[in-house]
C-alpha cells in the first residue's frame, strides 16, 4: 500500500479529542445549511440509484469544516475514507498507488488539492472522467502506455484557494460547494456541543463569549474552549460562565472582537508608522516582523471582513474602523483611507 495515504478507520492522522470533536453526520454538523441540503439530497440519489456518490469540490478558508465533511460523506454513503494531500502526492506512482487501492464507492479526500502538481494532476482526469489511469512505463524508444481499470469513487477535494485550481482539474467536479464564515449564534451552538463532548461545565454565556471571539471558524473555537477550560479548572471551579471566558481569553490576548496581538500590531504599524496606508505586504511583513505570506493568508482576511484594512492597487489601507479599534485619530478624508475607485480595484 502506497505510504503517501491512509485509510481513515484503520490508521487516523489526528488526536482522537480532534475526532471526537467531529460532528457524525449531517444532522449534527451546524451551519452551512446550503452545503448541507445539497450533500443529502446527492447521498440520498445515489444510493436510490444504487449507483456512487458523484465528485465533489469544497472550498473556502481554514477551519469551516471541509476535512469533517468529507468523514460525514463517507459515513453517510457507507464507503471507506482514504485520506491525502496535494503536496504528499509527489509523483505519478504515488497517485497510481492510491487509486488502485480503492474499492467501488470509496471515498479519497485530497486536502489542499490546489497544490496538486500539473503533471499529477493529468493523471487524475480519465480517473475522474472514465475511471482509469493511463501509466507509462519506461522511457524513450521503449516507452509505452498501460492502461488499467479502476473502480467507481468518489473523490472529494478541499481547498483554501479555489482560484488556484486549473479550470480543467475544477471542471470535472460534479458540485462544488463553498463554505462560509460561521455567525456566533451557530458557533455557540458548536461550542456547548463541543464542551459536553470534553465534559466541561458551561453557561450559555460563556459559550457566547467563545464563540464572538472565534472569528468565524469552528477550529477556532474548539481552540479557544479548551484554553477557556484548563482556565476554569485552574481558577473557576471547572465554570465556564462570560467573566470567566472573558477572564481567559484576555489572557491570551484575544479581544472582545477576536483580534489578538498580531492583529493589533499589524493596524498600529499601518497606522503609526505608515500614516495609515498604503503600504505594500512586504513593507508590512517586514516592520511586524512576520513572514509576507502568512500576513496575506492567516491575518488578513479576518481583518478585511471585519473591514478593518483593505486591499488596493497601492497597497494595504487601514480603514476608519482601524483607528477606532486602535484609539488613534480617524485620518482627514482626502488621505489614509481608500478611496472607493481604489476599493473596488484592490485585489
Amino acid at each position: 500500500m502506497n505510504e503517501n495515504f491512509h485509510t481513515e478507520t484503520t490508521e487516523p492522522a489526528e488526536n482522537p479529542l480532534d475526532i471526537s470533536l467531529r460532528p457524525p453526520d449531517l444532522d449534527d454538523f451546524c451551519g452551512q445549511e446550503k452545503v448541507k441540503a445539497r450533500l443529502s439530497l446527492m447521498v440520498e440519489a445515489a444510493q436510490k440509484r444504487g449507483d456512487v456518490l458523484a465528485h465533489n469540490l469544497l472550498c473556502g478558508p481554514p477551519g469551516l469544516g471541509k476535512t469533517t465533511l468529507a468523514h460525514i460523506i463517507a459515513k453517510a454513503t457507507g464507503a471507506e475514507l482514504h485520506c491525502t494531500s496535494g503536496p504528499q502526492i509527489e509523483k505519478a506512482g504515488d497517485l497510481a498507488g492510491i487509486l488502485t487501492n480503492l474499492n467501488r464507492g470509496d471515498v479519497l479526500f485530497i486536502d489542499e488539492i490546489h497544490r496538486l502538481h500539473p503533471a499529477i494532476e493529468e493523471y487524475l482526469y480519465p480517473a475522474m472522467e472514465d475511471y482509469r489511469l493511463d501509466i507509462i512505463i519506461d522511457q524513450g524508444p521503449n516507452a509505452r502506455t498501460i492502461e488499467l481499470s479502476l473502480p467507481r469513487f468518489t473523490l472529494v477535494g478541499a481547498t483554501t484557494r479555489a482560484g488556484m485550481l486549473t479550470a480543467p482539474l475544477r471542471s470535472r467536479f460534479n458540485m462544488t460547494n463553498r463554505l462560509d464564515y460561521y455567525s456566533a449564534e451557530e458557533l455557540t451552538h458548536i461550542v456547548i456541543r463541543s464542551a459536553g463532548l470534553i465534559r466541561i461545565v458551561i453557561e450559555p454565556g460563556g459559550a457566547l463569549e467563545i464563540a464572538t471571539r472565534s472569528r468565524g471558524t469552528p477550529r477556532v473555537a474548539n481552540s479557544l474552549l479548551r484554553w477557556v477550560r484548563d482556565y476554569a479548572q485552574v481558577k473557576a471551579d471547572g465554570i465556564i460562565t462570560a467573566d470567566v471566558a472573558d477572564r481567559a481569553l484576555a489572557m491570551i490576548d484575544i479581544d472582545e472582537d477576536g483580534l489578538d496581538e498580531m492583529d493589533k500590531r499589524i493596524l498600529e504599524a499601518t497606522i503609526y508608522k505608515f500614516d495609515g496606508g498604503p503600504v505594500g505586504l512586504s513593507s508590512l511583513a517586514v516592520a511586524v516582523g512576520e513572514d509576507a505570506s502568512t500576513l496575506e493568508e492567516v491575518y488578513e482576511p479576518y481583518l478585511i471582513m471585519q473591514g478593518m484594512l483593505a486591499r488596493t492597487p497601492r497597497g494595504r489601507v487601514a480603514m476608519r474602523k482601524a483607528y477606532e479599534k486602535i484609539g488613534a485619530p480617524p485620518p482627514p478624508t482626502s488621505s489614509g483611507a481608500a478611496t472607493e475607485s481604489e476599493l473596488n480595484l484592490g485585489n
